[in-house]
């Protein structure tokens, strides 16, 4: 049930909402933390007791309960940005023995500790990966090292009178599982971390580790050694995290310089003509529909559609200057109208005729010129 409740709590803070992105830790980082410590009930075997003689072949064996306890660490590590860090950590733990089988109800009561370090690989699990823009980076470790394990004074006092004495200390090879999550303060490089962590001791305990006593009711006294199977801690942990070389802050921002307006430059296209024509050709057609597309294109705010006419006429003198002003202008009408069958507004078309103004080409009087007989589309 303790186990069950403790587990609950630790799931319940690692939900719980944090105010600030979680954060990957490049470089350096320290780590400080203690919480709840829960010692899974020991098996021992006692050999050596024989009514005051040594013996190997008395052996009993007997079961001590944990009750409370805590845990207290601290760490130093290096994290490498891409979600790996590695550390090496400190720890001590308490545990509080409250009974042990075959001895009367509630007469066994003393405490044991443990002390020693842990190498631990961690790794940052970035959810933001996965799509999940949350507040919170969890994590998952493994550590391998050592640690010394002492009994204080236990006394178990037995219902045929007999009493016995348990103490000493030994180390050996410890492992350890670790999940967790980290949550930032708002303070840059400082986290709180919540985890829960697993410590076993593989049967690292020996003939010899301990002694023990026993006084009989006789008055014979016999000593002897005690062997401990695995022995496993739950730990549920509460700690502070302060990662010395966070992030490099963000370049200061820069404030945009207004983009000066430019304009696009004005597009023309030329449409030539037969002499004393004001019909389109079929090439004509085409680079009308070219232009009509362009004006899609690009922003254009008007059209211009001039035409013009060379020095020529059908009816000579100032007449024919008079025809040909009236010549340029049903040319330019005419690439109106094919502008507007491609889709043109009308209303965004200026139309003007120049006659024999603006000649392309400049030639002698009354010469006709193929490229001076034309209209010019202008993108505006």
């Amino acid at each position: 049930m303790r186990l069950r409740t403790a587990l609950l709590a630790t799931t319940l803070m690692a939900a719980a909402p944090a105010a600030a992105s979680a954060t990957t830790i490049t470089g350096p980082y320290v780590n400080v933390g203690g919480g709840y410590n829960l010692v899974q009930s020991q098996h021992a075997h006692i050999s050596g007791f024989a009514g005051g003689a040594s013996s190997d072949e008395n052996v009993s064996s007997s079961r001590y309960r944990h009750q409370n306890g805590f845990t207290g660490f601290g760490a130093f590590g290096w994290g490498f940005g891409n979600g790996l860090r590695a550390e090496v950590e400190g720890v001590y733990n308490y545990s509080e023995i409250n009974h042990r089988t075959a001895s009367v109800a509630n007469k066994t009561r003393s405490s044991d500790q443990s002390y020693g370090g842990f190498v631990n690989v961690l790794y940052d699990i970035d959810l933001k990966q996965f799509g999940l823009d949350v507040p919170v980076t969890p994590f998952v470790g493994v550590g391998a090292g050592y640690l010394w394990q002492h009994y204080n004074p236990t006394y178990s006092y037995f219902s045929n009178k007999n009493t016995s004495h348990l103490g000493g200390t030994n180390g050996g090879f410890a492992y350890q599982g670790i999940i967790g999550a980290a949550y930032d303060t708002g303070i840059p490089g400082l986290q709180v971390t919540t985890e829960y962590r697993m410590i076993g001791q593989p049967g690292s305990f020996v003939d010899g580790a301990f002694s023990s006593s026993a006084n009989y009711a006789n008055g014979s006294t016999g000593r002897g050694h005690v062997n401990f199977d695995q022995r496993f801690n739950h730990q549920f942990i509460l700690s502070l995290r302060y990662a010395f070389d966070t992030a490099p802050p963000a370049p200061p921002a820069v404030a945009p310089v207004p983009a000066v307006p430019v304009h696009a430059p004005a597009r023309s296209y030329l449409v030539f003509f037969d002499w004393d024509k004001a019909t389109l050709s079929a090439r004509a057609r085409q680079i009308v529909a070219e232009a009509a597309q362009a004006s899609t294109h690009v922003q254009t705010t008007r059209i211009e559609v001039n035409g013009y006419t060379d020095n020529s006429a059908a009816h000579p003198g100032p007449r024919g200057e008079k025809y040909n002003l009236g010549l340029s202008v049903r040319r330019a009408d005419s690439v109106k109208a094919e502008l507007i069958r491609d889709g043109v507004p009308a209303a965004a078309i200026d139309v003007h005729g120049y006659g024999e103004a603006h000649p392309l080409v400049p030639t002698g009087p009354d010469t006709r010129e193929p490229q001076n007989r034309r209209v010019e589309i202008i993108l505006h």
